[in-house]
């Protein structure tokens, strides 16, 4: 049976009066991806930051790699979060640092494997620049390392945003609106980075997006190492469940032709129809 990545159970979170999620259940399996849609406000990027203990459940229980994320200490929850890589709104790339130092970011800063909480004592500097170089080839800014995220187009820092997110090789990706503000032709290039994860390392994902476009890449193509390009595959929306939220409530979750069969007139709005 494929291992539980991440698991929510009856998880409520306020923040203040305002419940930005009310009781939502679901259970992200090993090799899936789940695409998460919503208005804005519905609390998409609040279930991002709920899973990796960034905003806290008020009840309910979230389990990270089987194990339940309320009450650890913070040097623990560190050790579960390097398990995983997150693609922040609109990138986050540190400003003050060059292409190469962001990337390397979470490579230099990991604890060491026994799970102490201690920082590792050495780094190995040539293994580390080289996975920065091998992630930045990843997404084809290989010569963009000296360059400032300033010098970069708002999809060339997308794209060095999600070198940071794969660059420690982390098992579960979650990304938060990748395809925000790009134009079409650059939102396919991201999305067909996170294919290419997905199929290259078997990572498991959850993308956050308001573009069905997004979810029907992912449920219907994969990468092709032959050529670099995205085919068609059946097989993929097997592994691709669709969620939709409205107003911090989970109102759907089902693969990709249960969603398009949908009589919820707000579930409709989220799918393009010919």
């Amino acid at each position: 049976m494929p291992e539980s990545m991440l698991r929510f159970e009856n998880v409520t979170v306020r923040f203040d009066q305002l419940e930005a999620l009310k009781d939502v259940s679901f259970e992200l399996k090993e090799g899936e991806t789940r695409i998460v849609m919503g208005a804005a406000g519905s609390g998409k990027t609040v279930l991002l930051k709920t899973a990796i203990g960034l905003d806290c459940a008020s009840s309910g229980k979230i389990s990270l790699f089987d194990q339940e994320i309320q009450g650890k200490a913070e040097r623990d929850l560190f050790d579960l979060r390097q398990r995983v890589g997150v693609l922040f709104q609109e990138g986050a790339l540190f400003d003050s640092m060059n292409v190469e130092r962001n990337v390397g970011y979470p490579l230099l800063t990991r604890r060491d494997v026994k799970g102490s909480g201690k920082k590792a004592a050495k780094v190995d500097m040539a293994a580390t620049h080289a996975r920065i170089q091998e992630a930045l080839d990843f997404v084809e800014l290989g010569q963009t390392l000296k360059l400032m995220p300033a010098e970069l187009s708002g999809g060339m820092r997308r794209r060095a945003a999600i070198a940071r997110a794969v660059a420690t090789k982390p098992p579960l990706l979650l990304y938060d609106s990748p395809t925000a503000g790009l134009d079409p032709i650059t939102a396919y290039t991201i999305m067909a980075l996170i294919i290419k994860e997905r199929d290259v390392d078997n990572t498991t994902a959850m993308v956050v997006t308001y573009r069905y476009q997004d979810g029907n890449l992912v449920a219907n193509f994969r990468y092709n190492p032959e050529d670099g390009q995205l085919v068609p595959d059946e097989k993929a929306a097997a592994k691709t469940i669709f969620m939709v939220l409205k107003e911090g409530r989970l109102i759907f979750e089902g693969v990709q032709e249960k969603l398009e069969s949908s009589t919820d007139e707000y579930v409709k709005k989220f799918v393009k129809r010919d």
